[in-house]
């Protein structure tokens, strides 16, 4: 069997991110999006939100599962007996850093591969901090974002002071 870990912040988890788990989802036999819990970021999500989020949103890819995690990523893949690692790349930029985790990657689990997808032209511009932005200063986020998603950044904005 062929599994994929799709690991990311997904704070909230977009249009761009729901592309790279569809496409995913098709080339490998079983994929988890793991949902990083990372201390050194200030989330708006916590990590048990975003898992909740991304089961909502994957709930008809019926090869997904989603867990969140702690750590390195070659050692989630290496707990799922995941063969590859995927990683989605919206712009030139994006190459180098993830190039770089590719190769550590590489040298700490030679026995695991990084597959790069380029996110789909229609959301190449797209992240969770530029949800996050237009979200704050009140902007309209229905094209990056499914519509259950939209409800729980509207919540979040209200949870945090900013809405009524």
């Amino acid at each position: 069997m062929k599994i994929g870990i799709y690991p990311g912040s997904f704070d909230p988890v977009t249009y761009g991110h729901m592309d790279v788990i569809s496409r995913s989802a098709k080339i490998v036999d079983k994929l988890i999006v793991a949902v990083l819990n990372n201390s050194s970021k200030n989330p708006w999500f916590t990590a048990e939100e975003r898992v909740d989020m991304l089961r909502e949103v994957t709930k008809d890819l019926k090869n997904v599962e989603i867990t969140s995690f702690n750590g390195l990523t070659v050692d989630l893949a290496k707990q799922y007996k995941a063969q590859t690692i995927i990683r989605g790349l919206r712009a030139v930029t994006d190459f180098e850093y993830e190039l770089q985790l590719a190769q550590t990657n590489r040298i700490i689990a030679p026995e695991i591969d990084t597959i790069f997808l380029t996110t789909s032209l229609q959301y190449a511009y797209l992240s969770s901090s530029t949800v996050r932005e237009v979200a704050y200063y009140d902007g309209d986020i229905s094209k990056f974002v499914s519509p259950e998603i939209a409800k729980r950044v509207e919540a979040k904005m209200r949870e945090m002071g900013k809405r009524k």
